[in-house]
């Protein structure tokens, strides 16, 4: 009963969101005198905040249109190169504009949209041909489509790569750091010509041994049958995969909001002052960020249980036992893909050494093909996103790939 009893709540704030707004808009239109006096703009922000933080979101747009190239406004269209049940696979065109590096970027099937990664699409749209993996929300597949677990994942990333074409490089952004260069080992392994060039990991558990977070802990300190038996939800009527078992994206949600509450709250708060004094560009940098941020998904029950088993309690990939339908992920069987491993300093969701780690898996690789940065005073969020990865890091990740294109 946990989403359904998830979805009545939802639906009675979504109602109540909606009176607030009006009761906002009320409150600060010109022909009402209250509007006027001192109170009617702190009850009007207060109802602004509310409303902003109790309505229902569902999947944000990347909003790309364009970019800028050499000083030139190119536009930009998006198009599905691939269609699969449980994601797709999208590339960013600039129109006008051939060549340049082909790049996958693998965004996280964690509880968010691959619109997470705006910017990170944003910045390397000027660099390169860019592709990413839009992963669809669970509750949306029918359970005629299947299921969906850690093999399926990298069984996707390869068809992936090879839609691409042989040459691609490839970026992967925190979870998927780990089917990511699993599927490098495979394609190694086999000598696939369509095995990527680069692998950029970033903030990514590949050994959750090392420095361990909450996240991690959460994991490890509860055995395999309590996650079962208290994560995993049933998909109500009301959406097409009823029926399908999921980890809901509102769980997960709840889970990250709750590691740095006073955070958020103070978030609020200031978003609460600027919208008082009349700073509405401020307000609306903390809501746009928050439009995002809570625009959850879900993800099948078979890929998060598994996840949870093979990356986070029995380290599989590490520990050297790790398999893909049935045939071992080796790392020492990549000898000739660059990998850069990306880490920030301050990440409280992989700590330090956890991504780190792969360069040291990779037994056989040269050190030429190696490279590791660790980004001073930087968190999880910002390895991928804002100014500190469009100024410091993306140029690292650009000079990384040229040099193996």
């Amino acid at each position: 009963m946990l989403y359904d009893a998830y979805e009545f709540q939802r639906s009675l704030l979504a109602t109540a969101s909606a009176m607030a707004n009006f009761g906002a808009g009320m409150l600060q239109n010109p022909a009402n005198p209250f509007t006027y006096f001192g109170g009617g703009q702190i009850i009007a922000s207060a109802l602004e905040v509310f409303a902003h933080a109790a309505a229902p979101r569902g999947k944000p747009s990347f909003g790309l249109d364009h970019v800028e190239v050499d000083s030139r406004t190119i536009p930009v269209r998006e198009e599905v190169v691939l269609h699969k049940p449980f994601g797709q696979l999208k590339r960013f065109v600039r129109e006008g504009i051939e060549g340049g590096p082909r790049l996958l970027i693998v965004a996280p099937m964690s509880g968010h949209f691959a619109t997470l990664l705006r910017g990170t699409v944003e910045r390397m749209l000027p660099f390169a041909d860019v592709y990413i993996t839009d992963w669809a929300d669970a509750k949306l597949v029918p359970v005629a489509e299947g299921s969906f677990d850690l093999d399926d994942y990298v069984d996707y990333l390869i068809e992936f790569l090879e839609t691409i074409g042989a040459g691609a490089h490839m970026l992967a952004v925190c979870q998927p750091s780990v089917p990511s260069y699993a599927a490098a080992c495979l394609m190694s392994a086999r000598q696939h010509p369509c095995r990527p060039r680069t692998l950029t990991m970033m903030g990514g558990p590949v050994d959750t041994r090392e420095a361990p977070t909450a996240v991690n802990q959460l994991a490890t300190e509860r055995p395999h049958s309590w996650f079962e038996q208290n994560v995993i939800a049933t998909v109500p009527a009301i959406y097409p995969g009823a029926g399908r078992q999921v980890y809901p994206g509102f769980l997960q949600l709840t889970g990250f909001m709750s590691m740095n509450l006073g955070n958020h709250m103070m978030s609020h708060w200031e978003m609460f002052k600027h919208l008082v004094r009349g700073d509405g560009e401020s307000a609306d940098a903390t809501k746009d960020f928050y439009d995002e941020y809570r625009s959850v998904c879900d993800m099948t029950a078979e890929y998060y249980l598994q996840t949870i088993d093979k990356v986070f309690q029995t380290h599989a990939l590490p520990s050297g036992t790790m398999t893909h339908r049935g045939v071992p992920v080796d790392p020492a069987a990549i000898t000739d893909i660059g990998i850069l491993a990306v880490e920030g300093e301050r990440d409280d969701i992989s700590g330090l050494g956890q991504t780190k780690a792969a360069l040291t898996l990779a037994s056989n690789l040269p050190a030429d093909k190696k490279r590791y940065y660790m980004a001073e005073g930087v968190g999880h969020y910002g390895i991928f996103n804002g100014s500190k990865w469009r100024e410091r890091i993306a140029p690292l990740v650009e000079e990384w790939i040229a040099a193996h294109d």
